[in-house]
């Protein structure tokens, strides 16, 4: 019951600077297996070229008048931005990565 309580309390800037284990694991913690950590800084590097690439590609879609085209790559870039949006927060708030 301990145990429980203690993942519903809030988190400490020192708990986000050591690094959370097994944060987005379900599994973590089954087998002897190591605690994993997330590449904060790698997942910022990717989002920020799918946005990218995204952005240039639906570009070239509407300028050749493929609108299908233009609205995946809108829709795919625009859920590359959230996702950088919340890997920057995370790091900002102290999460190592």
């Amino acid at each position: 019951m301990q145990a429980r309580a203690r993942h519903n309390r809030p988190r400490t800037r020192e708990e986000y600077a050591r690094g959370l284990p097994d944060y987005h694991d379900p599994t973590g913690g089954f087998g002897g297996a190591a605690p994993a950590y997330s590449a904060l800084t790698l997942r910022i590097v990717l989002a920020s070229l799918a946005v990218l690439l995204c952005v240039g590609g639906a570009i070239l879609f509407a300028y050749y008048d493929a609108w299908w085209g233009t609205v995946f790559l809108g829709v795919v870039g625009l859920g590359s931005l959230v996702d950088l949006g919340w890997v920057i927060h995370r790091k900002r708030r102290g999460e190592p990565g």
